[in-house]
């Protein structure tokens, strides 16, 4: 707490001191620069009055850099970073799941035209950017307006709106990655002036880049279709009133979550080869409904309503080996539904605006898995066994004994299938809202009560798979081989069970509060403290056939914030710095008796702090650039875990994907009649790929990706040629070196669009 007290005052006194140097300056005229409009607080406001760090990323950008995944914004983004290829990212080094294991919720929530993603849907659903109208990155908790899933943050997507006039526009991409993309969007009117309608869809395809030797196929292709039908209502007889609907459906079948290319190979990354005998894919339908409703009660007053409701649905299936031989894989079924209804009023007056809401959702999850999976022999346990009745050897007489069983039997196979249900119903009122107690000072207040409840039940069923060895072979000590097989069949039988339904409720009061200082119309600062939440539930440990419950997670964060816009605003510079204490930290444990017996626990605390700096910069109508820089430290303060002779201690341990440096620049050139160029780059500094004391050997280095795009374009239609990293850097995402395989970046990719607009 020392530590947040000195940085909140360092950060008032440096932000008071910088605005007030700049106070006297003259106010400036406004300029063709885009205004950009923040709405992820469930509010309208410029990204120059938003106190949150806010990274945005607008359609002009998303095409003049040719984006086309939320990971590629990812990688462009400061104090972003992904985690397993484009399977996780993290925010200011928290990952969208969890930063030690453990915890059943998310860390970071995404929305897609106002509905949550489930986070099965964040790995294979429609995260693609075609007709997307922007993007806004919110970093830092979102809790106080977004409740669970939003300690780490908040992604906000927005698609394209209906428009009263008929337009369209269409698009194919082409690239030496055999991949295709072929796109299109129509909108126009349905009722002149009342009703409007959009379309569009892409359907995408890709070879990837990692070949299967043992199986001859593709290991990380993809196709995906995407389908968006979105509807306007704006109702002469009630003009006050809009309505939005949309629906939107994506299919995609390809690769397994995580796609491995083995590192045991020549120039691992010209030659991307894997050889598992079982096919690693993945085929998911995701499907989301949203109807948003406002309607303006008065000119200060509106009432909103966000009915969503979602459904993913995904088959998988895994070789867990990564060999030739067929000793270890799985398949998974996994069913998501949820449904969420939010009502909110906001009032924006004079002094006061701000808004107050109620939340409820109601979310369903299945999960069944069937694996064949090898269990280490647990020698040590053995030989604990052993010790004891009826076998009752000697200490050296057990390791002797214990090691000649695992000579013969090093793995255990096993068969498992296991279903397990969980729901989880959420209500929660929040309010969020400004005073101004003078024209230049104003209050910021908020809170959220949140209360859940969290139901789960498992039923699973594990079989021994392989052959015992034989005691006949082992003469004198034919008895005791024979009694160990007997154990290991124990050990196998002992995650047979039934666990029946069990809920647990939770509820959480989250404050903010917060000042907010104009020293001009072109320089704010502003400095905001409050809670961040993840809420509890219960884990199923599947050695031990247990609903094991944990509790909550808290952060106090504290914040402050700097807006500033020079040069007649065509310059516009923003930072945020940031320092956290989390507590009572969700962390995954291995409890001894084999590698399946994990459960989570609250046992860590630790503690993270950073900056952001933003600026964008438009010199002149033909030209402009922007640049990034985010810096973010992590450290674990306690996370020691005694359990028998099991020691875990993560304490110093620096979070994983969390690296210290992230930075980001790109320049648009327009010239002649029509023609364009973009060149961007981004740098992420070193990280680890995990935790611990051995956390050096899971170093991930560098990497600086520079692309590009040229080409040209009149009003109705245009021709590009692109190139992602562009200079191939070679590097690694994610490292499993004991098992020879990593998940490698991707290569260089040059491509071609042709794009049409009536």
């Amino acid at each position: 707490m020392r530590s947040a007290m000195l940085f909140t005052s360092v950060s008032l006194a440096t932000l008071l001191a910088f605005g007030a140097a700049h106070a006297a300056e003259a106010e400036a005229a406004p300029t063709d620069v885009e205004a950009i409009v923040i709405t992820g607080e469930k509010t309208s406001r410029s990204i120059q009055d938003t106190t949150t760090s806010v990274a945005v990323i607008t359609e002009s950008r998303i095409a003049d850099e040719n984006i086309q995944s939320f990971a590629d914004i990812v990688q462009r983004t400061a104090n972003l970073s992904d985690t397993y290829g484009a399977a996780g990212f993290t925010i200011r080094g928290i990952s969208n799941t969890n930063v030690s294991g453990g915890g059943g919720g998310g860390l970071a929530t995404v929305y897609v035209d106002g509905a949550a993603v489930p986070e099965r849907g964040l790995l294979n659903g429609p995260l693609d950017m075609w007709d997307i109208g922007q993007v806004e990155i919110l970093r830092g908790p979102q809790s106080t307006l977004q409740g669970r899933n939003a300690l780490a943050g908040a992604i906000i997507i927005r698609s394209n709106e209906p428009t009263f006039d008929f337009s369209g526009r269409a698009r194919v991409l082409l690239s030496d990655a055999d991949e295709q993309s072929f796109a299109a969007a129509v909108s126009g009117p349905i009722v002149a002036d009342q009703l409007a309608f959009r379309l569009s869809g892409e359907t995408r395809s890709s070879d990837g880049f990692i070949y299967n030797t043992t199986r001859k196929a593709d290991e990380d292709f993809l196709d995906a279709t995407t389908i968006r039908a979105k509807l306007l209502f704006t109702p002469t007889a009630l003009p006050d009133l809009t309505v939005r609907a949309v629906w939107t459906h994506d299919e995609r079948e390809g690769g397994y979550i995580y796609v491995y290319a083995r590192t045991d190979v020549p120039n691992y990354f010209d030659n991307r080869v894997a050889t598992g005998d079982y096919p690693n894919l993945s085929d998911s339908n995701t499907d989301i409904v949203t109807v948003e409703a406002d309607y303006a009660l008065s000119d200060r007053l509106t009432l909103s309503s966000t009915t969503s409701w979602s459904r993913v649905e995904n088959v998988s299936s895994y070789d867990g080996d990564d060999t030739p031989l067929p000793l270890s894989f799985g398949d998974q079924i996994e069913g998501d539904e949820s449904l969420t209804q939010e009502f909110r009023l906001n009032y924006n007056g004079d002094r006061l605006s701000g808004l107050i809401g109620f939340w409820y959702s109601d979310r369903d999850r299945d999960y069944h898995l069937t694996s064949l999976t090898n269990v280490p022999t647990p020698v040590q346990t053995l030989e604990a066994v052993l010790q004891g009745p009826p076998f009752g050897q000697s200490a050296p007489a057990a390791a002797f004994l214990a090691d000649l069983y695992a000579d013969a039997l090093p793995v255990i196979p096993v068969n498992f299938d296991g279903v397990s249900t969980e729901q989880i119903k959420t209500t929660a009122l929040f309010a969020d809202g400004r005073y101004a107690l003078t024209d230049k000072l104003s209050i910021l207040a908020g809170f959220r009560y949140d209360r859940e409840e969290n139901t789960q039940a498992i039923d699973q069923v594990t079989t021994f798979a392989g052959i015992y060895p034989d005691p006949a072979a082992y003469g004198v000590y034919a008895p005791i081989i024979g009694g160990l097989n007997t154990v290991v069949g124990m050990f196998v039988a002992q995650a047979n069970a039934t666990s029946p339904s069990s809920t647990r409720s939770f509820e959480a009061f989250l404050p903010k509060l917060g000042v907010k200082y104009d020293f001009s119309d072109d320089v704010a600062a502003s400095f905001v403290v409050q809670r961040g939440y993840r809420s509890g539930g219960a884990a199923v440990n599947q050695a031990r056939s247990q609903v094991v419950p944990y509790d909550p997670e808290y952060t106090w964060n504290y914040e402050a914030s700097l807006r500033t816009q020079w040069l007649d605003r065509t310059l516009t510079v923003n930072a945020n710095a940031f320092y956290v204490d989390w507590t009572d930290q969700q962390v995954l444990v291995n409890l001894g008796l084999n590698t399946f017996d994990y459960q989570t626990e609250n046992a860590g605390k630790s503690h993270l702090y950073g900056f952001e700096v933003e600026l964008f910069h438009q010199p002149a109508p033909g030209f402009d650039w922007y640049a990034s820089v985010g810096h973010t430290r992590t450290e674990f303060d306690e996370f020691n875990i005694v359990v028998g002779a099991l020691d875990i201690d993560l304490t110093g341990s620096e979070f994983a994907f969390a690296p210290h440096w992230t930075l980001a620049a790109g320049a648009n050139w327009r010239w002649g009649d029509g023609f364009l160029a973009n060149l961007n780059a981004s740098y992420r500094g070193d990280t680890y790929s995990g935790t611990g004391v051995d956390q050096d050997n899971a170093k991930i280095e560098a990497r600086t990706l520079v692309n590009g795009k040229v080409g040209w374009a009149n009003d109705t239609w245009g021709a590009y040629v692109f190139g992602a990293n562009l200079f191939n850097e070679e590097y690694i995402q994610y490292n499993q070196s004991s098992f020879n395989r990593a998940i490698l970046g991707d290569p260089r990719v040059i491509g071609v669009t042709l794009e049409a607009n009536w």
